[in-house]
């Protein structure tokens, strides 16, 4: 019987910043520095934006635990329509606060290399009207988004001329709003009229943020609060990062399983089953910015990255080892630790290959230490997560690295996949995925 993946704490007190004196408390807040709301991604400002031919507000068409998400549209079409005749529907992911379309549609149509039209003017050639779908709260719970994106969908079906399907997608947890809103409709008895369904790097079976950057999150919201009230935690402690998050922590002092730590990820998988999983009409693609030849970023588990070893304090933050039992991820202290933490049967999610983010690489700017290059980006989405392994989501990562060239059809719950070339940023464009991409929607 394979063993439960947990974190386990051990501090002098309940708290960490109960067993520190005022000056130990200034020292540490000092060294961690403020840089917002960590692991937010900051919007992308370069470049030209397309302005929209038409914008919808959104609301969602039911309520989720009590909330009533709402979000936009900016409709993108091709020259000389009206409305859309052959929609494609993209919808924005995880980060906080409300989407920025715009800076979506920066980041998707920067060209991959020189004299090559963007990912989204080539859709337009196409002939697909482009439609980026946005939501007001990108950190809310999938189920909430997903009414948006049901509510965009049954706005596309009401103006679009001709009876042409759609294709729906979005990148990272936009694919898994999109994916739930289909599987939404198809269990109410709704036609979403929908042919083809894409998901562009999305964690299909959960995302990873190292565990103990997750502590240090909520350990320098506790000890330093921002004046504006946005903690540093704030993103992590989200509905959606509770949700697709393969292993969340609700706090510093925290010891315990961190597959299931969270309620709301129970929730999302049991609604999801019950709506049937994925969406049965839909041809389903996938795009993994993460290599699929079993590869992983040059990470060796247990690897110190930050390490402030000057002076009285000491604190130390660890690539996260793969499995044992009690590892050591992370420490604090004034000569003699004062927390230390330590996961057991977890396995090495920082080195595997997936969609990277700068995790170590922001954290460490913030603090002013330096950090090599290669420990700045560790793995955020793997690529079996984007690739939608046909696994258990709570029971998958034995099988980070697995080589997916050769993988058979009934190993996926998608119908097709690209991985990208290499390890490459979540969200990235790359040559290799936009080729593939483009071919799937040709002659459609």
């Amino acid at each position: 019987m394979a063993q439960e993946p947990r974190i386990d704490v051990e501090s002098k007190t309940s708290t960490v910043e109960s067993s520190l004196a005022p000056e130990q408390i200034e020292r540490i807040a000092s060294v961690l520095g403020d840089p917002g709301v960590w692991f937010a991604t900051p919007p992308v400002r370069e470049g030209e934006a397309a302005e929209p031919d038409l914008v919808w507000e959104l609301v969602a068409d039911k309520p989720h635990r009590g909330l009533v998400a709402t979000g936009r549209a900016h409709v993108h079409l091709v020259k000389g329509r009206t409305a859309p005749v052959r929609p494609l529907i993209f919808a924005d992911g995880f980060n906080y606060g409300p989407s920025d379309l715009a800076g979506m549609w920066r980041h998707f149509n920067t060209p991959y290399e020189p004299g090559v039209p963007g990912l989204l003017d080539q859709l337009l050639e196409m002939g697909l009207d482009v439609i980026l779908l946005g939501f007001d709260q990108r950190q809310a719970y999938v189920q909430a988004n997903a009414a948006v994106a049901v509510t965009c969908l049954r706005r596309v079906l009401e103006t679009r001329r001709g009876d042409t399907p759609l294709i729906v997608g979005g990148v990272g947890a936009g694919g898994m709003i999109t994916r739930y809103a289909l599987a939404r409709m198809e269990s109410e008895g709704v036609d979403h009229q929908t042919d083809k369904y894409f998901s562009y790097d999305t964690p299909h079976l959960g995302a990873w943020i190292p565990l103990v950057l997750q502590q240090l999150a909520y350990l320098h919201e506790t000890i330093q609060p921002r004046p504006d009230g946005a903690g540093q935690a704030e993103l992590i402690r989200s509905p959606a990062a509770q949700q697709l998050l393969w292993g969340w922590l609700p706090g510093t002092s925290y010891s315990g399983r961190v597959t299931d730590s969270s309620p709301l990820r129970k929730e999302l998988l049991a609604d999801l089953r019950r709506i049937g999983w994925f969406p049965m009409r839909p041809y389903k693609l996938g795009l993994a910015n993460g290599s699929g030849e079993g590869r992983g970023p040059d990470l060796r588990p247990g690897t110190p990255v930050l390490d402030l070893g000057e002076g009285p304090l000491r604190l130390v933050a660890r690539i996260q080892p793969d499995q044992g039992e009690l590892r050591n991820v992370g420490a604090i202290g004034f000569g003699e630790p004062v927390w230390t933490s330590a996961t057991s049967y977890v396995a090495a999610f920082d080195g595997a290959p997936g969609g990277t983010m700068d995790a170590f690489g922001r954290v460490a700017d913030a603090m002013g230490l330096p950090i090599e290059d290669r420990f700045r980006g560790t793995c955020f989405v793997p690529s079996v997560s984007a690739i939608a392994l046909a696994r258990d989501p709570l029971t998958w990562p034995s099988e980070l690295y697995t080589d997916l060239r050769q993988l058979q059809k009934d190993e996926t719950f998608l119908d097709a996949y690209c991985c990208d070339s290499g390890n490459t940023p979540h969200g990235a464009v790359s040559r290799t995925l936009v080729e593939w991409f483009v071919d799937q929607l040709a002659g459609w």
